[in-house]
């Protein structure tokens, strides 16, 4: 393979999701954006930009239809706009549809309109480019969500399950987030996999939305909400005669310690009485809840997932690919917000990520208390290549500081011991024609402590 200023480059970007009602409208990266873009005006590489889907939140905007919401964007984003012509001037942008931004694919002006700003919109599910003496695979990959997916992509009519949750659901929180303590609220739509937004719900109007006295006052009991849960079985078992209980020598000590130790009396009294009515409660209650799940399941309600995001849908739709064209070295989309790469007999199945904020959960240290949420930014471009030892992937970072300082409170840091995420992208890896060199699934940035 050759290393001429003439071989193709390209640059990969996807999930931007910019725009939406009200508060998703505001892009925390803009300024990254702008001069990632500026730099690309001025290469003097052989260089392609490709935004590989989701470039746009058309779905967030539940208030207008069509091509009027291209006029929202350019009214918003002007600086934006007039860089991409900028940049487009310089070299080719080619934009692919996504789920968020599929009107993009049904209305036949959204093509002129953004030639205007020299993007070439390419109305097809998925795109192909020559490198050396293979080929790229792009798309987006909401095909490979059951939950995404068109059977007639471009049909302006057709509204996929995932469609209603974005109209619903996030177009909503962006129109009720200012009405917070904190604008927390539009940040929903950085929740993946969505049927984590409940507990994520719960964390935020604990930690942020909850009056300060309140939430001090329960924090001790749900602390102590498992050494209480023990108190009071043990003490279940002392009425009944089956276990003694401790209580001078536990007493004994707690009395060395004065005030204190009269404190923590109180506290584990108080609250092996409550957890004791918890318990009492909670377990026939457990049962009756059990005995419906199973009756829901049974009955196949909650068959399918609101969110896909495990990998194995793209492992085969790449296996596919690789054995029909099998030119094809790289088989790269988005859509799931995580950067990774994966080999497959010798090709690499590439994702490119989100500019969107990533959030993280932390479970705290001890007790009933709702997990933390860290949110961080993985900007990145994806650089495909053709290198001297085969077809190139590299994944350039775009630095932008985290919000754990600004949105993290100090309760949240001091019960989660400040584990706060420090994601990385994905090495460098290559596709040769002898031995691919790429290792298995290098996201090492997964959502668990």
């Amino acid at each position: 393979m050759s290393d001429t200023a003439a071989d193709p480059v390209y640059y990969v970007i996807s999930d931007l999701h910019m725009g939406g009602d009200d508060q998703l409208g505001e892009i925390d990266f803009l300024e990254e954006l702008l001069a990632f873009l500026e730099r690309l005006e001025t290469t003097d590489e052989n260089a392609e930009l490709i935004i590989n889907g989701d470039a746009f939140g058309l779905w967030e905007y539940t208030e207008t239809e069509g091509v009027a919401k291209f006029d929202r964007l350019t009214e918003r984003y002007p600086d934006l706009f007039e860089q991409l012509r900028a940049t487009g001037d310089s070299i080719p942008i080619t934009l692919l549809p996504g789920n968020h931004d599929s009107d993009l694919a049904a209305y036949d002006e959204y093509v002129s309109r953004l030639a205007d700003y020299n993007v070439d919109l390419v109305q097809e599910m998925s795109i192909v480019r020559p490198i050396g003496d293979r080929t790229i695979h792009f798309e987006h990959g909401h095909q490979q969500d059951p939950n995404n997916r068109f059977r007639d992509f471009g049909n302006p009519f057709e509204t996929p399950l995932g469609y209603f949750y974005n109209a619903l659901v996030t177009s909503r929180a962006g129109q009720l987030s200012d009405r917070g303590r904190f604008n927390w609220l539009k940040d929903v739509q950085a929740v993946t996999p969505t049927e984590r937004v409940p507990n994520w719900l719960l964390s935020k109007y604990f930690y942020r939305e909850m009056n300060p006295l309140l939430r001090y006052a329960v924090i001790p009991f749900l602390l102590l909400f498992y050494v209480s849960a023990i108190v009071a079985v043990l003490a279940g078992l002392d009425v009944a005669g089956i276990w003694t209980m401790p209580v001078e020598r536990t007493d004994a000590v707690l009395d060395q310690l004065g005030l204190v130790g009269e404190a923590v009396h109180f506290l584990l009294v108080v609250n092996a009485a409550i957890t004791g009515m918890i318990l009492l409660v909670g377990i026939p209650v457990y049962f009756v809840f059990r005995d419906v799940g199973k009756t829901v399941d049974r009955f196949g309600v909650f068959e399918t997932d609101l969110t896909v995001d495990p990998e194995a849908p793209y492992v085969e739709a790449a296996r596919e690919v690789f054995a029909d064209r099998p030119e094809t070295a790289i088989f790269c989309y988005g859509h799931t917000h995580r950067a990774s790469v994966t080999e497959i007999d010798g090709r690499l199945l590439v994702n490119t990520g989100t500019w969107l904020k990533r959030l993280h959960r932390r479970d705290v240290v001890a007790g009933l208390l709702p997990p933390v949420f860290y949110p961080s930014y993985q900007l990145c471009a994806v650089r495909i290549s053709d290198a001297p030892d085969g077809v190139a992937v590299e994944y350039e970072e775009i630095e932008k500081a985290n919000p754990s300082s600004e949105e993290i409170t100090r309760t949240e840091r001091l019960l989660t011991l400040g584990r706060a995420p420090t994601p990385t992208l994905p090495d460098r890896a290559v596709v040769t024609d002898e031995v691919p060199s790429a290792r298995h699934d290098m996201d090492r940035d997964a959502d668990r402590p």
